[in-house]
């Protein structure tokens, strides 16, 4: 059984979302399924799946305000280099590593899924983006200054300052 199963409470009701976190999940399962010949080849794909993903949300993140420095990219682009690092060491024979990475994604992912990807969800749900086509059907929902955090206040519409004052 793999360290880590699809489930609906992945589901953020962001079709393409959605759809890129299960073939992250189903690829991952291979990683760890894999043979001692077949365990690279599907950890490149696993590689080039997740640089794909991440490159799509943080396009997302950029068209819809986010700044290029959020902690949400800042993380995609940690994850990917270790993974990368994992690539590397892992043609140089050094499966155990990658064996490893693998099952250390398979805990960070559901919190990174439920965490950051939910609040980007909703964060593009509120703006109307249109994931396929980079429409922002509600571009007066945008922020008007780019959200350089990670979730909360953060990734609302109202400055934190704003809201303590409204709530004074």
């Amino acid at each position: 059984m793999a360290a880590l199963e699809w489930s609906n409470d992945f589901v953020l009701n962001l079709p393409q979302m959605d759809d890129t976190h299960h073939e992250f999940v189903v690829l991952l399962a291979a990683v760890e399924a894999a043979s001692e010949t077949t365990v690279m080849p599907a950890w490149q794909e696993l590689v080039a799946h997740t640089e794909a993903h991440f490159n799509r949300e943080d396009r997302w993140m950029v068209e819809t305000r986010f700044a290029a420095s959020n902690c949400h990219s800042t993380q995609h682009q940690v994850v990917l280099e270790i993974m990368q690092k994992g690539a590397e060491e892992g043609s140089q024979g050094n499966l155990e590593m990658v064996r490893q990475m693998a099952r250390e994604l398979a805990v960070w992912f559901p919190q990174h899924a439920h965490s950051m990807d939910a609040a980007l969800a909703t964060h593009l749900h509120r703006v109307g983006y249109d994931t396929v086509t980079g429409v922002v059907h509600k571009p007066q929902a945008l922020p008007v200054a780019e959200i350089h955090g990670c979730a909360g206040d953060s990734c609302s519409d109202t400055e934190p300052s704003s809201v303590a004052s409204a709530t004074a």
